[in-house]
């Protein structure tokens, strides 16, 4: 077993990735003016690259520059200059390991300070209790909306596969706007876009088989998705598990579990419904069971720290570990593995009483080492919670001002 974490995976589509481990999405907050990729983003995907890792996969890239999560969210449309796209794109795949693009869209969530709508399949708004405030009330797609969105994924992966990098994966997890059509709880239309899960899945379907015929056949395709939004009456295990039949029907070279979303982040391992999630490899369980149905492989995402969890992941018919947190805290952390050296990853510790503000505290933590080793300087394990937190607060405050400013010029020009 201690060698099929360092054994090669095939693809349906024939693409090989070296070894079993990931990075997995994480969010930079590192775009620069334009909404565009730096030399902070190259340099901290270098150091990703030299990690010994077989497959890097970006943090979001949104496909619609009046819709973003965060104001420091990349861009990528078909009008895009892809020159420091390429750029980077050549830093993530430095050293052979495979660099493939999140593409995105937020739906609602999206903060207010963007000045900008949510929109979102119904005019569900996020329930964050006293923070709600924090992000824009929703406004409801139409159908047309909704087919130029299904054209921008397709723009978007055209685009990252001209700028050279190996495949796209495609975000319907973690309460964005595929996730909002996939949940009852957020998708309350009665049309072709409601109402049955066939329906709820058809946006995702679609956007794949747009995708598809916008790439060629050696580019990856890949899908995030939930293995249940971890809300009472939402996306449940058993609908994962229909989907993934229903994408087992599709050129999908690769599906990565795993769950919640703004409102019930278990992918920091917090739930709102109350369930219980494993203290590593929070969604294996899921992932065990969806693996035994999927065509294709798949790669669960969660608080994974420690080669011997990694190990039992694959042991249990899943192929492929994605690991975030753990890596940007030590990036170097695949190559003590690869050396069999005993050495476990580290995960930021945040004890706030209010658990929404706790998790954006860990995400403030994670940026803060990203945007570190974008700048070139070491991780800073011990890092302040509070610091972090308000430190991301204010440059938050900077970079939306930026952004406000630039799509401002968008929508007047």
């Amino acid at each position: 077993m201690t060698n099929v974490l360092f054994s090669p995976l095939t693809l349906p589509n024939g693409a090989v990735i070296s070894n079993r481990i990931a990075k997995a999405a994480m969010a930079e907050s590192l775009a620069g003016p334009g909404q565009l990729p730096d030399e902070r983003l190259a340099r901290l995907d270098n150091y990703f690259a030299s990690s010994g890792i077989g497959l890097l996969i970006t943090g979001n890239v949104m496909i619609d520059p009046l819709a973003l999560g965060s104001p420091g969210d990349i861009v990528l449309t078909k009008d895009s200059d892809l020159t420091p796209f390429r750029a980077w794109a050549n830093a993530g795949r430095s050293k052979g390991a495979h660099f493939w693009m999140q593409i995105n869209h937020p739906g609602r969530q999206t903060m207010a300070a963007l000045g900008q709508p949510g929109w979102a399949p119904s005019e569900v708004a996020v329930d964050l209790g006293k923070n709600s405030k924090l992000i824009s009330p929703p406004k409801e797609l139409s159908d047309e909306q909704i087919k130029r969105i299904i054209q921008k994924f397709a723009d978007a992966a055209s685009q990252a596969e001209k700028a050279e990098f190996t495949g796209v994966e495609i975000h319907a997890a973690h309460g964005y706007l595929i996730s909002q059509f996939l949940s009852p709880l957020t998708n309350l239309r009665t049309d072709q876009w409601g109402g049955s899960l066939e329906n709820r899945a058809r946006l995702l379907l679609e956007v794949i088989r747009a995708v598809r015929a916008a790439v060629s056949k050696e580019f990856c395709v890949a899908v995030k998705i939930n293995s249940a939004d971890f809300q009472r009456g939402g996306f449940e295990v058993s609908d994962a598990v229909k989907v993934v039949q229903m994408l087992n029907e599709q050129a999908v070279d690769l599906v990565e579990l795993s769950g919640g979303s703004y409102e019930s982040p278990a992918m920091q391992g917090q739930t709102q419904d109350g369930r219980t999630l494993a203290r590593e490899a929070y969604f294996l369980d899921f992932a065990r069971d969806i693996a035994k149905i999927a065509r294709m492989p798949i790669m669960t995402t969660g608080g994974i720290r420690r080669r011997e969890i990694a190990e039992s992941v694959l042991a249990q018919g899943v192929s492929m570990v994605g690991i975030a947190s753990a890596l940007a805290m030590d990036p170097a952390l695949p190559l003590a593995w690869r050396n069999n050296k005993h050495k476990d990853g580290l995960f930021p510790i945040v004890n706030f009483k209010d658990k929404t503000l706790a998790g954006f505290a860990r995400l403030a933590m994670i940026k803060r080492q990203l945007q570190r080793l974008g700048d070139g300087l070491q991780p800073k394990i011990n890092a302040s919670p509070m610091y972090s937190l308000i430190r991301d607060q204010l440059r938050t405050r900077k970079l939306a001002k930026r952004y406000v400013a630039w799509s401002n010029n968008i929508i007047n020009n």
